[in-house]
């Protein structure tokens, strides 16, 4: 065992001399760039160190610079995704102040071009079950409102006040299945009673059967009723249905959209019933 051991220590002082012995002519020995091998060897290896090293440091770099880059851009993102947010919301603003403004523009024409005292008003509420078509506007008494008074829209007639209260008011509107006015066809002058169905539509009733009636004839108001005034725009026939040669149906589409309201117009001037005219053709039967 002692001689295993001192065989080993031999093998490896012998490697160390040979090893030693290398080093010194690595050191003597020079290549052919001038520089001694041992330095050359020693530099190689440390420049390969200080390469990868670089390598390394420059991945690291490359992938922290992406990193920020990469945060910037998603905070740039997010900060475009918010400025077109409220510009969006900007557009839309002044969209409605602009259609506001337009509407507003159109109430001061209507205003303008009739004969009657009247007072603007917001709705400000709808009915909440269609069995009762009806508004809530902004005017009440404190402003002379009164019941039965009529409520006109640049397009048309809207309906009459049924419940003033002091600072607003109850519409019922023409579509309402209880509401009724007097009415004239513009182009033959023949006449009825256009009544509420509870829907977005309206049926024209009480016309003689000789009555001249097409679709697309534009129905006004008669003012026999004392509450609308005369002349204004109720609708235009959309659908006739005739038994022979009486009128069974005939159904008008209302100058207004009354699920677009936002202002009105209130009719203060007291309307006095109009004379109904005789009807010049022979007596006939009524819608039924």
């Amino acid at each position: 065992m002692a001689l295993l051991q001192t065989r080993r220590g031999s093998t490896l002082l012998l490697v160390a001399v040979i090893v030693g012995h290398l080093v010194l002519i690595s050191a003597q020995v020079t290549s052919k760039s001038g520089m001694p091998v041992l330095e050359a060897v020693a530099f190689g290896l440390v420049a390969e160190v200080q390469r990868l090293g670089a390598g390394a440091f420059d991945a690291v770099a490359s992938v922290w610079t992406g990193y920020i880059d990469l945060r910037g851009l998603r905070e740039e993102n997010a900060q475009l995704r918010q400025e077109l947010a409220e510009a969006r919301i900007r557009l839309q603003q002044e969209r409605a102040l602009a259609q506001r403004s337009e509407q507003f523009a159109r109430l001061l024409d209507l205003r303008g071009r009739i004969d009657l005292e009247t007072t603007g008003a917001n709705v400000v509420a709808a009915a909440a079950t269609p069995d009762f078509r009806t508004i809530t506007i902004d005017k009440g008494t404190a402003a002379g409102l009164r019941p039965d008074m009529a409520v006109l829209a640049p397009e048309g007639v809207v309906g009459r006040v049924v419940v003033p209260g002091s600072r607003a008011s109850k519409v019922q509107l023409l579509i309402d299945r209880n509401a009724a006015i007097g009415a004239i066809v513009e182009r033959s002058r023949a006449q009825g009673v256009v009544m509420g169905t509870g829907e977005q539509t309206l049926r024209l009733e009480f016309v003689l059967d000789t009555a001249d009636i097409s679709v697309g004839d534009q129905v006004v108001s008669s003012g026999i009723d004392g509450i609308y005034p005369k002349g204004f725009l109720i609708g235009r026939v959309d659908h006739i249905e005739r038994v022979g040669n009486a009128y069974r149906l005939i159904r008008v589409q209302p100058a207004v959209d009354f699920t677009k309201l936002e202002e009105v117009l209130v009719v203060l001037t007291p309307q006095a019933p109009e004379e109904p005219v005789p009807p010049t053709g022979a007596a006939g039967g009524r819608t039924r």
